[in-house]
């Protein structure tokens, strides 16, 4: 989606000019900037109406699933008549972001991001922003941006807290530097599991993308080192300073070990069609020890949950999918041969 060339260059953007923070030049630089958006789910809509507003020159949307019903609660972008239409999310947002500013070049893509794909999806931007409701995306976030130079926004919300920091790779501490790997399936909270509400969500993407426009700008040198956590139901904030983190030189990601364990495709999970069972087979990407009894506490009250010493089964309310669990973190998705559809209730559910 091309923008319009009728209206004024910077006139719709005047109050924001007239903040001292941004001013023309930053603008100006706004207005040349290439974002790359991965997700546009919760955090995704909002960062995306954002910068959209904000008057960025691209935004490349990268999204996997389609509109549903319990999104609306949170993801801005979407109403009941997108539900009904059963449109992918990167297509309803592009569509209705070009209707507030046609200035903006939106680049929607309905694509799940892998290690085979975000090298192409990264190309020519300046910034690439999360999105994204998982951790092996979000490592592999990581991993091109250490290798390319590219910086990125990290941010995380579920129930009423989250967390987020800007990453300069070999400069500042990475996302691995303090998050070693990805935390084991259903051993964390998720939002189907602890719920989330929106107020959570517009403040950890509030920050993030002050983030995002103090970089684009041209003013990253005042974005601190820090990873800042807030919970808007108990009215906490605290940021913890990571200054000096990377110059340790112990993280496997940005210190001499350079692993790109993400981006080579050696670390990610593993979908599997089932052959005549109408199922999918998933795999972390390291074998876990799951906690089968506690996966049922978290589970049992969005649907049928029985277990056994080697395997738990859940069938949620919401949904005709059967879902069992291995105590190695290996679960088969009953109900459907999507690989997309697989991973995204592998991720609802266990989080990763």
């Amino acid at each position: 989606m091309t923008p319009s060339p009728e209206l004024p260059d910077l006139e719709r953007y005047s109050r924001q000019i007239r903040f001292a923070g941004i001013g023309s030049e930053g603008q100006r630089r706004l207005r040349a900037a290439r974002v790359l958006l991965c997700g546009c789910g919760a955090l995704g809509t909002i960062l995306a109406d954002t910068l959209v507003r904000a008057g960025v020159g691209l935004l490349r949307i990268v999204d996997r699933d389609f509109v549903d019903l319990t999104n609306l609660q949170r993801q801005v972008l979407f109403d009941e008549q997108d539900v009904a239409d059963h449109l992918p999310k990167a297509i309803v947002a592009a569509t209705r972001l070009s209707r507030i500013n046609s200035q903006v070049t939106l680049e929607p893509h309905v694509a799940d991001v892998d290690w085979r794909n975000i090298r192409d999806f990264a190309q020519d931007v300046d910034l690439i922003l999360d999105g994204t409701d998982n951790f092996e995306t979000r490592f592999l976030i990581n991993d091109l941006s250490l290798e390319t130079g590219i910086p990125w926004v990290y941010a995380g919300v579920v129930g009423s807290h989250g967390q987020t920091m800007a990453i300069f790779p070999n400069e500042s501490a990475c996302l691995r530097c303090i998050i070693e790997s990805p935390p084991d399936p259903g051993t964390t909270e998720t939002c189907d599991t602890a719920g989330v509400i929106a107020p959570a969500v517009h403040m950890v993407t509030s920050l993030q993308a002050a983030s995002a426009l103090k970089i684009l700008s041209g003013q990253r040198q005042i974005v601190e080192p820090q990873l800042t956590i807030v919970d808007v139901w108990e009215g906490s904030l605290r940021q913890m300073n990571l200054k000096g983190l990377h110059e340790r030189g112990e993280c496997p990601a940005c210190g001499p070990q350079r692993r790109r364990d993400w981006l080579n495709g050696t670390q990610t999970s593993h979908s599997t069609i089932l052959c005549g069972r109408n199922s999918v087979q998933i795999s972390p990407a390291e074998p876990a020890r799951l906690s089968l009894e506690e996966l049922s506490r978290q589970l049992s009250s969005l649907g049928a949950v029985t277990s056994n010493p080697f395997l738990l089964r859940f069938t949620p309310a919401s949904t005709e999918l059967q879902i069992t669990v291995f105590r190695d973190g290996r679960a088969i998705i009953q109900g459907t041969e999507d690989i997309t559809v697989a991973r995204g209730v592998y991720a609802r559910y266990l989080g990763n």
